[in-house]
């Protein structure tokens, strides 16, 4: 049965997840937050929020279309190593896990979203990384995934106190999932927490008068 869940790309959608309730999933010790959805219940494109329990695990299973997942709190666990706070991974079409969690964790997971074959399998430990430059003043980037023969790109953003980004637009869409802190723009304020998408062909100006993370992805909508 084919499901929807803010699954027209052509709407600018907002969602606090801090205030959303978590409900449950094929394993009773793992928990989501489901922000978009489009196809079936547990096997379409998706975009979540999921916390695994301590001493959790969920049953061996693979990934057409890939996995994204950035860990946000805890450490996230599977029969390839452990990946704690602040790991970014990127596992490709038939990719097979069975993940679990020894201590408990948060994850954003991105399903179905990762697709074509010969990608690779990328990690990225966040907190050891190198930002760079992004040529505004008080604004840097990690880079976390590009590809040119893919249209899209995935980051970490770092606003500093005060620090504004010009307008700009996205003729192909973007997603921000704001990591800590709270960035703003014309149309509101949105602390840790939200997940916000803007539609294809939308343009704006963040700026965060307390200091912000976010991870952004564009391009690929």
């Amino acid at each position: 049965m084919t499901e929807t869940l803010n699954a027209d790309f052509t709407e600018r959608v907002v969602v606090d997840t801090a205030a959303m309730d978590w409900q449950s999933s094929p394993s009773p010790t793992v928990w989501r937050k489901r922000l978009d959805l489009l196809g079936g219940a547990e096997s379409g494109r998706v975009t979540s929020v999921v916390r695994y329990d301590a001493g959790s695990q969920f049953h061996a299973h693979p990934h057409p279309r890939g996995e994204e997942i950035l860990v946000l709190d805890g450490v996230f666990s599977d029969e390839h190593g452990d990946w704690p706070k602040g790991t970014y991974l990127l596992n490709p079409e038939g990719f097979e896990h069975a993940p679990f969690s020894r201590e408990g964790c948060v994850l954003f997971v991105k399903l179905q979203q990762y697709a074509g074959t010969g990608r690779p399998h990328v990690v990225v430990e966040t907190d050891k990384a190198g930002w760079q430059a992004s040529g505004v003043e008080g604004v840097e980037i990690l880079p976390l995934y590009s590809a040119a023969d893919h249209p899209e790109t995935m980051a970490l953003a770092r606003f500093a106190a005060g620090a504004s980004y010009p307008t700009h637009d996205h003729p192909r869409g973007e997603e921000i999932f704001v990591l800590s802190g709270a960035v703003e723009d014309a149309f509101g304020r949105y602390p840790a927490g939200t997940w916000l998408r803007q539609p294809p062909g939308s343009a704006h100006a963040p700026r965060s008068a307390e200091g912000c993370t976010l991870y952004v992805k564009s391009g690929h909508l």
